[in-house]
């Protein structure tokens, strides 16, 4: 049986080895976890929950719809007039992005659009669209946790 890493491979090679999605490696999302790592780590949640819980979806578009919706391809911690709003404006930018470089659905193209549901209000319409929402906010607070763990760690041993 394939792990869910693998299947995030198989499903979104293409995506991963882009040079857009490439050069997401060196933007930070949360704490020290890049763009890149958030996003695959999010398309390999998305496919552990939809399993954990029995939903029937089509785990190549879950994939690739999970792989693309930070695909904004900036870094965001740059002070610029044009990142001031990131929270609620990078989605309508990485489906922009994402447009561009590659074919995408009806499906994913509602799942980058609605991921920081409620902040935005694009409504998830899709099981995919859902999936991604709450996996996208379990691996962030995941990541900001640990960042804040290592931080209070470092402040004990100095």
């Amino acid at each position: 049986m394939q792990t869910y890493e693998e299947l995030v491979s198989q499903c979104g090679g293409d995506i991963l080895s882009s040079p857009g999605m490439r050069s997401s490696i060196f933007y930070l999302q949360h704490g020290k976890v890049s763009v890149y790592d958030h996003s695959f780590s999010v398309a390999v949640m998305c496919l552990k929950l939809a399993h954990k819980i029995k939903l029937k979806t089509d785990e190549t578009v879950l994939v690739r719809g999970a792989l693309l919706h930070d695909y904004y391809l900036y870094d965001w911690h740059v002070s610029d007039r044009s990142h001031k709003w990131h929270g609620f404006t990078h989605p309508k930018k990485a489906l922009q992005n994402a447009k561009r470089d590659f074919r995408v659905g009806e499906i994913e193209e509602n799942m980058i659009l609605c991921h920081m549901f409620p902040l935005t209000l694009s409504l998830p319409k899709y099981r995919e669209s859902v999936i991604l929402c709450v996996a996208d906010k379990i691996c962030a607070i995941q990541e900001i946790t640990e960042d804040r763990k290592e931080k209070i760690k470092g402040r004990y041993r100095q």
